[in-house]
């Protein structure tokens, strides 16, 4: 615990991903104060095609009282 999930469009290469991933534990850490072996971090690549069905409506729009940083976007 615990487990951040990223979402993402495709074309990212491993090193791009990586050096997010240890940024977003390394802010978790310091704000969280949890060991850095208590976090996971993964990647789901979805197309911009598949955004709003995969993402948009179901994480941002159906989950609004969850959010904590809205997007600057609508669709």
């Amino acid at each position: 615990m615990p487990h951040i999930t990223v979402k993402l469009w495709p074309g990212n290469d491993e090193e791009r991903k990586q050096q997010l991933a240890d940024h977003i534990v390394e802010s978790a850490v310091e704000i969280l104060g949890l060991r850095e072996e208590s976090f996971s971090v993964s990647f789901e690549e979805v197309t911009p095609q598949d955004w709003k069905e995969q993402v948009y409506l179901p994480d941002i729009v159906n989950k609004k009282d969850k959010l904590y940083k809205k997007p600057g976007y609508e669709m």
